[in-house]
């Protein structure tokens, strides 16, 4: 029934696993007919703190009882709370919060040409932002202007201007693009997540981001997905010692349990903004400032980030012994990883995802041969390994 009605009356720009969800709690959701799965997705890594976290939920109550929005219209008594509490946790001067990660892409392209007219010099209207081929910046048209996957451009053009494609994890093209002087940003993915969690040379973070101090160009880290201790650390350019100039969050910073964003940056970049060049209705409301914090001190006081790396070397470990010829390729980065699947039998990740969803855990498969696996950062190792026998015997059934 609730397949059928979403199939009859909503949109269909979304093709679910052929699951209907009901509940979650800590690492497990479960159906409308009561069966427990394993959830190995945490809708995209925003529900790194596990579902219903009570700290989390408790945040969201208590303030929805209280004040839910005044806009920025007029002044609050927890925005100024929030604010000061994420830039000391994120050591940054300022942050402009917003709702989606898109959002927050978007806030960073304005917040960098802005910076570029105003600071940098460039001449009006001639700003270039560098991205990366196979990126995944969000939906709207200007961040899919810079896509390079069909899916996300077929019929939806005309694209906005302005942005440079270079392949990922290539310093050489990098440094050519940064030879324009009307470049202002490079905006990167520390890791690209819906490419399938395609992880980076060692170095390559450090060395962009030196490359674009060279040429007084903005490192623009896109850490929607990565970011909140997602891949073993706190942000995932901390494993490379990057402080990024401007930082994009989201998915996670809610706990997702409410649509939060970010963008954070110091003085010089953001106060290019001026009242009424930028903003949003919700962006900033008194739940969602309440939430975020709530959010960031369960990842501090759970210790998540440690966890998160601790489990990743087991799963890896584990993923990587069940040895079945269509498992190609494990990678990934604390508990952001991903297999390679090469059909067998005509059998697919798509009809891997089918099989685990029939013996108890949850993932989707991305660009249709690649499987990311990113649980909840609570799960512990006794959880990993029986999840790990889910995935095992999932795939021992196609040979």
């Amino acid at each position: 029934m609730a397949m059928d009605l979403e199939d009859r009356y909503g949109a269909h720009n979304y093709h679910p696993l052929p699951v209907v969800l009901s509940k979650g709690q800590g690492v497990y959701m479960w159906d409308v007919e009561g069966k427990r799965y394993f959830d190995f997705l945490s809708a995209y890594s925003a529900v790194n703190q596990g579902h219903c976290h009570p700290k989390i939920i408790s945040a969201l109550i208590a303030q929805a009882q209280t004040l839910e929005l005044t806009s920025r219209a007029f002044y609050n008594d927890v925005l100024g709370v929030y604010e000061k509490f994420i830039t000391e946790y994120f050591g940054y001067e300022r942050v402009l919060p917003m709702n989606t990660g898109a959002e927050g892409d978007e806030t960073a392209l304005k917040l960098t040409r802005k910076w570029a007219y105003k600071v940098k010099g460039v001449p009006e209207n001639q700003a270039k932002i560098i991205c990366c081929e196979n990126n995944f910046h969000g939906r709207t048209i200007s961040v899919i202007s810079m896509s390079t996957d069909p899916q996300a451009t077929n019929d939806f053009g005309p694209f906005t201007p302005g942005f440079i494609k270079i392949p990922y994890n290539d310093l050489n093209a990098l440094e050519k693009a940064l030879e324009d002087p009307t470049v202002a940003g490079f905006l990167v993915e520390p890791i690209q997540g819906e490419a399938g969690v395609y992880v980076p040379d060692a170095g390559y973070l450090k060395k962009a981001w030196e490359l674009c101090k060279s040429k007084n160009v903005l490192f623009i880290a896109d850490e929607v997905q990565t970011g909140i201790a997602r891949t073993g650390k706190l942000l995932a350019c901390d494993w490379e010692g990057v402080r990024p100039d401007v930082l994009i969050l989201g998915k996670a910073l809610s706990g997702g349990v409410y649509p939060v964003s970010a963008v954070l940056a110091d003085d010089h970049i953001m106060l290019t903004i001026k009242p009424g060049e930028h903003g949003s209705t919700f962006g900033g409301n008194p739940i969602a400032c309440r939430v975020g914090i709530a959010a960031l001190e369960v990842i501090r006081d759970e210790k998540l980030a440690e966890n998160a790396y601790n489990m990743g070397i087991i799963f890896r470990e584990e993923l990587e012994n069940i040895k079945s010829p269509m498992v190609e390729l494990v990678r990934g980065k604390g508990l952001l990883n991903a297999a390679v699947i090469k059909p067998v039998n005509g059998k697919t990740a798509w009809d891997v995802c089918l099989k685990m969803r029939d013996n108890g855990l949850l993932a989707k498969p991305t660009h249709d041969h690649i499987i990311r696996f990113a649980p909840p950062l609570i799960i512990n190792e006794e959880q990993v390994k029986e999840a790990v026998e889910i995935i095992r015997v999932s795939l021992k059934s196609f040979e």
